[in-house]
């Protein structure tokens, strides 16, 4: 039970990176101070008061960053592969009472994984916003995920078994959004091709 709720809590962290790197790192580094989080044995330093100060900095210099138009864009270059390795540190932080090879192999496939699927699908949602907008429509979405990355990590915490169904829609989410958004509205490559070969089936 406790290998499962350290599951959740791990995996719901992961989730959260991929909407804000730093926001669910702060959250586990505050719950541990607090006492509501015991983090993994060689992660007890995810509690100690300077990886607080500076994940909170972090988070801040994030939180202003994506809030500048056109800026945010470019920083998803850097955002996604940061936030797979944020999802494979805050997973294995507190996948307590695992085998080594199982742990990591959670943290890389499952965090590192979960977090650069919501990360791209949020990337390519924000890209596809902003040359439909002017860059003026991102605001709405840094504001999203923002939300999004403080709830799911409040509940990876909180209610890590309810985290661990909700982690499971968001990743079956983020993979749908991903795919239309690169594939088209109905997950096929659009444009003059695929119109030509249409018209050609149709006239045969």
């Amino acid at each position: 039970m406790d290998a499962l709720l350290s599951l959740g809590v791990g995996l719901g962290l992961s989730a959260a990176c991929g909407f804000r790197v730093f926001v669910p790192l702060l959250a586990a580094s505050v719950a541990a101070q607090a006492g509501y989080l015991t983090p993994a044995p060689g992660f007890e330093w995810i509690g100690t008061s300077q990886a607080l100060y500076a994940f909170a900095m972090a988070t801040l210099l994030e939180v202003l960053a994506y809030s500048i138009p056109w800026l945010d864009n470019a920083l998803d270059v850097i955002a996604t592969p940061a936030a797979v390795i944020a999802g494979m540190l805050a997973s294995a932080a507190v996948f307590a009472d695992l085998p080594p090879f199982l742990k990591w192999s959670l943290a890389i496939i499952g965090g590192g994984g979960l977090a650069g699927l919501t990360q791209g699908a949020t990337a390519l949602l924000r890209l596809k916003t902003a040359l439909a907008s002017g860059g003026i429509g991102n605001f709405l979405i840094a504001g999203v995920e923002l939300v999004g990355s403080v709830a799911v990590s409040l509940l990876a915490i909180a209610v890590p078994l309810a985290c661990l169904v909700l982690v499971c829609g968001i990743g079956v989410v983020a993979w749908r959004l991903g795919g239309r958004l690169i594939l088209g509205r109905h997950g096929r490559p659009q444009g003059p091709a695929m119109e030509k070969r249409v018209d050609r089936v149709r006239g045969e």
